[in-house]
């Protein structure tokens, strides 16, 4: 069964909340432990461009098995 563009799009924006919160949560958690001590606004920027590195590793993958899944299909 193929999933909704509304499905696919909620999908997606769930996965980037996720990940947005774990990864701040991770650096507040971890950073002290390498003795890296910043304050929320740095864990939130930061966060931030785990998210866009996150968002183009997943588009490029999806679009790589996408590829292969048409390939397969001829």
């Amino acid at each position: 069964m193929k999933q909704s563009r509304i499905m696919s799009m909620a999908e997606a924006a769930a996965n980037v909340v996720v990940g947005y919160v774990l990864a701040v949560a991770t650096q507040i958690i971890v950073f002290p432990w390498f003795g890296i001590e910043t304050g929320l606004t740095e864990h939130l920027t930061i966060g931030l461009a785990f998210v866009g590195v996150s968002l183009a590793r997943g588009y490029l993958l999806r679009r790589v098995f996408e590829a292969i899944r048409m390939r397969n299909v001829e």
